[in-house]
């Protein structure tokens, strides 16, 4: 059963016994499939959405299991806020490991989570670790023209960071409105939607 769900959730590792990565429980059998690995805290990157059963379903689960539970916002097409950013390395330094990365189907706002999960974790050193994360196979991360950004960030964060370390570097410096400058000079205009939030 469990090699089932590793298929079904697209289930893997990031560091093994600490961290890892899926897609939406669309199936059910949540707990026990979050038991069956051990997973002692969820992190959820679409947000909170009490308005929906998936949301309500999830947040029941983990509680009824004792497994908690963090609602973090990632939009694999707009540009992420400092804000956003920082909410998610506080989910990962607050969550009891191992913890678990998802979305919907956790191709691509989960590689994003998971190879910051490695810089975060392992310094930029990592670099190489966490552009794996954005790979076709296992991950299935085919992103669409406008979700090209996401696998660029790690770079762009590396350069701009000069070596300071990643949380350093987001809550001193990082600016949406430069990664978009940053993506625009390398001819990547068209590998985003927008800035999170900003006008449409």
């Amino acid at each position: 059963m469990r090699f089932l769900w590793d298929i079904l959730y697209n289930f893997h590792w990031v560091e093994p016994g600490k961290a890892a990565r899926s897609a939406q429980a669309y199936a059910g059998f949540l707990s026990p499939f979050l038991k069956s690995r051990g997973i002692r805290a969820v992190i959820n990157l679409r947000g909170s959405n009490p308005d929906y059963r998936w949301w309500r379903y999830e947040t029941d689960e983990c509680a009824r299991a004792g497994i908690a539970h963090f609602d973090v916002k990632l939009n694999s097409r707009q540009l992420p806020t400092r804000r956003m950013l920082l909410d998610l390395l506080r989910a990962i330094e607050t969550a009891p490991t191992p913890l678990l990365f998802k979305c919907s189907g956790g191709q691509d706002r989960t590689s994003l989570a998971a190879a910051l999960y490695l810089l975060n974790a392992k310094g930029w050193e990592a670099s190489v670790q966490a552009d794996a994360q954005f790979a076709r196979w296992p991950y299935l991360h085919l992103p669409r023209r406008e979700q090209l950004w996401l696998r660029m960030f790690p770079a762009f964060a590396c350069e701009q960071s000069k070596g300071a370390p990643l949380q350093e570097w987001l809550t001193t410096r990082y600016s949406p409105h430069d990664l978009k400058a940053w993506l625009e000079a390398r001819g990547h205009s068209g590998s985003f939607r927008r800035i999170y939030d900003a006008p449409r």
